[in-house]
């Protein structure tokens, strides 16, 4: 296990020799609403994903506009505009595009293009892409909107660099992507750029009633605790949530990788053993040790809340190219004391409890559930992960070379697992904390368990960084 402590890089303002463009699908495309899924329509993804590639050589920007131009015409609602259902425009107690159910207008108005210029080098920026800042966002076309509603579903900006390299960044909005999907789209980009006289390897599977509720809907027999009806603001008992006591600090990134050697080792602090799966075991690790760097009340429940992909648990299962919201998050929940009192074992086996769950009728339950908009992810007293370490993300070839690093373009207090360049079976866990905390978090994460217990007294238990909860 190893820590990054490489310095973050403040990127310097790009240079944009010319204004962005839309760039519109090559041939005719339908011109029709697209039905969002609950999945896709939860608040907790009313945002873009925001992906960072670097490449050592670039590729020509005509080349890559002919063929995004190309991928659009199979992609086309990434070229089209989200906006609320007509049937809810006008309702008085919807105060903003938040509260209403969003569908996507398929009018191939077109994905927003930005060409920029960076003076440093591909070798200069992979030194300090291990730990974004908030100064990267400069690498992505930041478009002036209104609201949510106004920015293009799919924006680009490809940054030419000094030696000839490139940083391409991709803003995606997770309305109408996940990751599975996102990396379906991403690679037919790039395979038609590298080779413009193939086609689309994955036939695109547009239709999103094949998760639509059920007429009534079906919750009762299922308990969802991912989910709350509460405010934000306060978590369990009246304590502050969590994640908005974050969010309301300074955050600096933290970065730690772990080898395959190391993924062995740390399930070797299974006691007593258990078969499990490496997410399983990274994830329940970094579950223990975020809630250890927080010096949380003993008595306070705690979860994690990670993505599962249900495409093969749903009866039928989802047909092959769906690139809609096709994950639910898994919840895993227990005390802090419990937590973190025990080793990784049953950390593991509340994790591996959280995917048994969620079969076809669990699943159906969640859709149904979000039929109330009143519904949202718990996240108060939650850590997130979101795992892009399996999808194919880091293969992203132009037609010259994989990237050398891939990753999002900011960091943020949800945790990424995420793949390592050229070691397939490592994994690198980014996320954001205030400072002290990530100190903490660091040496949790790259500890193991017996020197941890020995160092309780000095870490866990010290009032003077207590955080105050309530």
């Amino acid at each position: 296990m190893t820590a990054n402590p490489t310095p973050s890089l403040e990127i310097p303002d790009c240079y944009y020799p010319n204004s962005p463009l839309l760039i519109c699908p090559d041939s005719a495309t339908p011109k029709h609403t697209l039905y969002l899924s609950n999945f896709d329509d939860q608040k907790f993804l009313r945002f873009s994903i925001k992906y960072l590639y670097l490449y050592e050589k670039g590729v020509s920007v005509e080349r890559l506009k002919l063929s995004l131009s190309r991928v659009l015409s199979e992609y086309y609602p990434l070229a089209g505009r989200l906006r609320a259902c007509k049937s809810q425009m006008g309702n008085d107690d919807d105060d903003d595009d938040q509260s209403n159910k969003l569908e996507v207008d398929c009018n191939g108005e077109g994905a927003l293009f930005a060409e920029a210029f960076l003076d440093l080098s591909a070798q200069e920026l992979l030194e300090f892409c291990y730990k974004p800042n908030k100064s990267w966002r400069k690498l992505i076309y930041r478009v002036d909107a209104h609201c949510f509603l106004d920015v293009p579903p799919l924006v680009v900006q490809v940054t030419n660099l000094r030696c000839g390299g490139m940083m391409l960044c991709t803003s995606i909005n997770h309305c109408l992507c996940d990751g599975i999907g996102t990396s379906q789209f991403l690679n037919a980009w790039a395979q038609l750029t590298a080779d413009p006289n193939s086609n689309v390897q994955i036939t695109p599977f547009h239709n999103r009633y094949v998760l639509k509720p059920r007429d009534p809907p079906q919750v009762s027999t299922f308990t969802h605790s991912g989910f709350t009806k509460s405010s934000p603001e306060f978590g369990e008992n009246g304590h502050l949530a969590i994640n908005r006591y974050l969010q309301s600090q300074p955050l600096v990134a933290t970065s730690v990788t772990f080898s395959p050697s190391q993924m062995l080792s740390l399930k070797g602090q299974i006691v007593p053993s258990l078969k499990c799966t490496t997410f399983e075991a990274l994830a329940s690790h970094t579950w223990r040790a975020w809630v250890r760097s927080l010096s949380l009340s003993h008595l306070l429940n705690v979860k994690l809340l990670f993505s599962v992909n249900v495409r093969k648990r749903l009866k039928p299962e989802l047909p092959q190219g769906y690139y809609g919201n096709g994950f639910v998050l898994g919840c895993a929940e227990a005390t802090v004391k419990d937590l973190v009192t025990s080793n990784l074992h049953l950390g593991v086996k509340l994790v591996q409890q959280a995917k048994s769950c969620l079969n076809d009728g669990c699943i159906r339950s969640m859709i149904d559930l979000l039929e109330d908009k009143k519904v949202k992810t718990d996240v108060s007293a939650s850590l997130v992960i979101s795992q892009w370490s399996k999808l194919g993300l880091e293969d992203l070839d132009f037609g010259t070379g994989k990237p050398l690093h891939m990753g999002p373009v900011t960091s943020d207090i949800y945790c990424l697992f995420l793949p390592v360049i050229e070691d397939p079976h490592s994994v690198r866990v980014l996320v954001s904390l205030p400072q002290l905390i990530a100190e903490r978090f660091e040496f949790y994460m790259t500890q193991f368990l017996d020197r941890d217990e020995n160092l309780q007294s000095n870490g866990y238990h010290d009032e003077k960084n207590r955080m105050i909860m309530c």
